[in-house]
């Protein structure tokens, strides 16, 4: 599913994304004032933040899992409602003793459910606008927001649109194969080769490209994410639960320190 018809799904993905036809374009423009569907990507104005190392100060999120401990920046700046959303509950001890609920063939994985199901403790944090922006992609050790639901009219029932809505749970980016045919396509297809060429280098999963909320990048223990991402699991309606229970003990809100991350290291 993840590679079926590579060429078509990345014609469709880039276009979307970059805006090269004229009729998305003009759909988008009728759209964006209204809902939370497309984004107006300026390829020259990009800066792919999440390439950047972190600095002293910036707000990151230490996740403790039976497998292992990682880390990852939150970018409130691109993704306020989200990221506050997801720093809210975890300072309130929600994500303590959460499972990983899914795990999808080395690709990706999601976890924070309160419930062993895939399920919300509740639905008082799942109705956060979802937040597009163009300096956020689903890289390898992409944390998204996981979509909830979608608000439409009966206008946008017809012509598409809407209004997404993210909420409590969230998914680990690992990545897709990128083979020589793969690259090519995204090198020929991407308006954008720097995008192109960071999906290649760092890998990731470009179908879920402004799709999602992205609300950190792993800095550490991405080796971790390859592990949830890889799981032995069992095919249980909409979600591949993992044969073993696999758990977030705790997620902790901090700020990034140089210093400490060299003690860590060493």
């Amino acid at each position: 599913m993840i590679r079926g018809n590579r060429v078509v799904r990345l014609i469709l993905i880039f276009t979307l994304i970059m805006g090269v036809s004229s009729l998305v374009v003009m759909l988008a423009g009728m759209m964006k004032e209204r809902n939370n569907s497309y984004i107006t990507i300026v390829p020259e104005e990009m800066e792919l933040v999440q390439l950047e190392e972190p600095k002293d100060g910036d707000p990151i999120a230490i996740v403790d899992t039976t497998l292992g401990e990682f880390r990852f920046v939150l970018y409130p700046e691109y993704s306020p409602n989200a990221v506050k959303n997801f720093t809210e509950l975890a300072e309130q001890g929600y994500y303590d003793n959460t499972y990983v609920f899914h795990s999808e063939s080395g690709v990706y994985s999601a976890a924070g459910a309160a419930n062993r199901d895939g399920s919300a403790k509740d639905s008082s944090h799942e109705l956060v606008e979802r937040e597009l922006h163009q300096n956020l992609w689903p890289f390898k050790g992409a944390v998204l927001a996981m979509n909830t639901t979608i608000k439409q009219n009966f206008k946008e029932k017809i012509i598409g649109g809407g209004t997404y809505y993210n909420g409590s749970r969230f998914m680990l980016v690992n990545t897709v194969a990128f083979d020589d045919t793969f690259k090519e396509e995204l090198l020929t297809y991407s308006e954008s080769q720097e995008l192109a060429k960071a999906f290649i280098e760092k890998g990731g999963v470009p179908n879920f490209s402004q799709q999602m909320t992205v609300i950190g990048q792993t800095y550490s223990g991405i080796e971790v994410v390859e592990k949830l991402a890889s799981l032995e699991t069992n095919n249980i309606g909409n979600y591949k639960f993992p044969a073993e229970d696999v758990m977030i003990n705790s997620v902790k809100i901090s700020t990034y320190s140089l210093e400490e991350e060299s003690l860590k290291e060493d």
